[in-house]
């Protein structure tokens, strides 16, 4: 049986590091889904702001107060 690592078997080392790599992998997944919730929200408020939608907001708030 092929050894590394003194007492590790080799199917030991494979499978730890299958574990680590889709453990990985998902975490990458969900940064990836947390980015790009950010970037349509902020893409969402920059066409708000050319619109003009949150002075109109700023000017009828103001108008009330």
């Amino acid at each position: 049986m092929l050894e590394i690592f003194g007492s590790l078997p080799l199917w030991a080392i494979i499978l730890v590091g299958v574990i680590v790599v889709v453990i990985a992998w998902k975490i990458i997944k969900f940064a990836l889904k947390i980015l790009l919730v950010l970037i349509i929200s902020f893409a969402i408020m920059m066409g708000l702001d050319i619109l003009g939608v949150f002075d109109a907001l700023q000017k009828l708030l103001s108008g009330i107060i």
